[in-house]
């Protein structure tokens, strides 16, 4: 894996003009911040070898390498999730790439579903912690001593100046910006009723089926990370309706500009 991950990161090297500080993953449906790069070099994911290539809705799988502001970035338009049938090498394979790039500061995004009452659809969530049931933990197996500790602390999973940064950029865009624990099951179906009653108990805010194998590769290479969850339903047993994935993606797609704005001034910040 450490050679093909070598192979891709020189690869990524040669094709960009420039390697950024900051890189942003994009969840469900929310692709349309790529759009407002200038000075855009496009890869798709398949054209990458070992780059797992996304099969979810909502999910572009394209690699873009752009400016805003004059500051240069990397976005990822879409993830791919272990619900898909991908291993945890295969999850956290894109944050290990750009962990050899020099990636310092990595900010995720996510859409949820909301378990605090006090969450609407539409909400935007900065993630304070996360509790991981996903029933696995990225970095079983042989460590890398080279990328990070065999036993990484996860004390400051997500960064205290990235957060107050996200926080400083929300309140200049006068956005309303949550805080919140997320929970990661490992999908793809919904949650129950019940598993959303427990999650609630152990003092989870938010649900969702990723993110957080990319948190742990994260902090145990030593990238800064900052993660902004989109509420895109109330979670299982909160109301009667049924949950689906076109409620999902529907609901991103209208919260999706107050996302661009909210990171067009995180960059700038």
């Amino acid at each position: 894996m450490d050679q093909i991950i070598n192979k891709c990161s020189s690869f990524l090297r040669e094709k960009l003009d420039f390697i950024p500080q900051t890189a942003i993953v994009l969840g469900s449906g929310l692709g349309a911040f790529a759009d407002c790069l200038e000075d855009r070099t496009q890869i798709d994911y398949s054209m990458i070898e070992g780059w797992p290539v996304s099969t979810a809705p909502g999910h572009a799988g394209k690699l873009i390498a752009g400016r805003i502001g004059g500051k240069t970035i990397l976005v990822m338009q879409g993830r791919v999730h272990y619900y898909e049938g991908y291993s945890m090498q295969d999850i956290i394979f894109p944050v290990r790439v750009l962990g050899k790039l020099g990636i310092a500061d990595l900010v995720l995004t996510n859409a949820s579903g909301g378990i605090n009452y006090c969450y609407d659809p539409g909400d935007l969530v900065l993630v304070d912690d996360h509790i991981n049931l996903m029933g696995c933990n990225p970095l079983r197996g042989e460590n890398d001593d080279e990328s990070g500790p065999r036993f990484p602390d996860m004390t400051y999973a997500y960064s205290g100046d990235l957060k107050r940064r996200m926080e400083k950029a929300a309140l200049k865009e006068s956005i309303h910006l949550q805080r919140g624990v997320y929970v990661a099951f490992p999908g793809p179906s919904y949650e129950t009723p019940a598993e959303i009653r427990m999650a609630r108990t152990m003092g989870a805010d938010l649900v969702g089926m990723s993110t957080v194998p990319e948190v742990i590769a994260a902090n145990h290479m030593g990238i800064n990370v900052c993660a902004v969850s989109c509420v895109a339903n109330y979670a299982a047993g909160m109301t009667s309706d049924r949950l689906t994935e076109e409620e999902v993606l529907a609901e991103m797609n209208k919260a999706s500009s107050r996302l661009v704005r909210l990171i067009k001034a995180f960059m700038l910040g």
